[in-house]
């Protein structure tokens, strides 16, 4: 590795994740599952509430998600999640265990031979709870029916990052994204068709609009630009402040023109239906994409944390998108609609930039937010009266 003062100048690789000698929790990156499960029961530390079987915090991510996914124990769920706990994705908040229980179900269900493999595990301690973003590569055959419809037969893969908070052994809330699009594209279906379908579908399902976001984007402050970025706090480690301050700089102020200061020229970006940009000038033309479709759109980070590795620090961010559909591009003809979007970001930064980057959301349930009918923005209660208007109508006609 070069010295602190040297910037990176070469493409990094998985090597670069692997955790540092003196380090005592294990790192998913590098390790093989045979491995994790070498180590089952062997404690380095206290772990109240856990399984005797849980070595660590990674290896208790890594274990329950193998033998839930792959071994078929999904009535572990029932003891490593809380019964109160909370489920967020882009679509909403589901409550209660039941609810993720009945969720991989229909997932195994549909792709019987998942297999999940953990790409990383980033993670933090407060007291007797721990925080984990877990980034993950599913991937199966559809030989069963799913949300889509019968089986297929075609195998698909999409990446997931799950951020968890775990208290005493059980999951007591959790953030999800899934690569959707990329599976809605194995399958082989029109992603337009089916997003429209889907959005009428869901907004029937719930009793709600697609969208209840009102107002103005919280980017700009009022006339004034964007909120200028600190200088790095006491208690930020310098490379979250970098993380932090790309996303408030690039995305927020738009300044494109920081890209190369804040990644590597080699800098290899992956992020969601597989797409990879290669340096900072790829990656300008991916925000600028986004940019021409969501010309108000702002990003705000809700969580970060981060972890030491042999090769750099690796920062987990969960993020939130809020814009306005008023633009050309990918999601199809603009129709203004006000839409929002969990993410999830892993950032290898070395030597003071950025080598490498994963980022993950749910595009198809954007995508479902932009192409749903128009009769989904309104409320149930408008619906019903549109409805008994017509009725009488009718009557009075005959």
């Amino acid at each position: 590795m070069t010295d602190d003062s040297t910037r990176v100048e070469y493409a990094a690789d998985r090597s670069m994740l692997a955790a540092n000698e003196d380090d005592s929790v294990s790192a998913a990156a590098t390790r093989d599952i045979r491995d994790f499960f070498a180590d089952d029961g062997k404690r380095d530390e206290d772990l109240e509430g856990f399984e005797e079987v849980d070595a660590d915090i990674v290896h208790f991510i890594i274990g329950s998600s193998h033998r839930i996914w792959e071994e078929g124990g999904i009535g572990l769920l029932y003891t490593q999640y809380g019964h109160n706990m909370s489920h967020h994705t882009t679509e909403g908040t589901t409550y209660g265990r039941d609810a993720v229980v009945a969720l991989t179900q229909l997932a195994l269900a549909a792709y019987p031979d998942t297999r999940l493999f953990g790409d990383d595990v980033v993670w933090t301690q407060h007291g007797d709870s721990y925080q984990t973003s877990h980034r993950t590569t599913h991937a199966g055959s559809n030989l069963g029916w799913s949300q889509y419809g019968p089986p297929t037969g075609k195998k698909v893969k999409r990446r997931t990052v799950a951020h968890c908070v775990v208290h005493k052994g059980r999951i007591i809330e959790e953030w999800v994204a899934r690569d959707e699009l990329a599976v809605v594209r194995d399958l082989g279906f029109d992603e337009f068709a089916l997003a429209r379908q889907m959005g009428a579908a869901d907004a029937r399902d719930r009793g709600a609009p697609v969208s209840l976001a009102t107002g103005e984007v919280s980017r700009m402050r009022g006339q004034l630009p964007p909120e200028e970025i600190e200088e790095t706090p006491d208690d930020l480690a310098p490379a979250e402040h970098l993380v932090r301050s790309m996303f408030q700089q690039v995305w927020n102020w738009r300044r494109l023109d920081k890209t190369s200061t804040y990644y590597s020229p080699t800098a290899v970006i992956k992020t969601s239906t597989d797409r990879i940009l290669n340096g900072p000038v790829a990656l300008q033309h991916h925000i600028l994409e986004w940019l021409a479709g969501f010309s108000d759109m702002a990003i705000a980070i809700d969580h970060m944390m981060s972890n030491e590795r042999s090769g750099g620090t690796v920062v987990a961010t969960r993020w939130r998108l809020e814009g306005t559909h008023d633009g050309p591009g990918r999601w199809g003809d603009p129709k203004g609609r006000r839409v929002t979007m969990l993410g999830f970001s892993h950032h290898l930064v070395v030597n003071g930039s950025i080598a490498a980057e994963w980022t993950v959301f749910d595009e198809f349930a954007l995508l479902k937010q932009i192409q749903a009918p128009d009769w989904t923005l309104h409320s149930p209660l408008e619906l019903d009266q549109e409805s008994e208007g017509q009725s009488k109508g009718a009557s009075a006609d005959e």
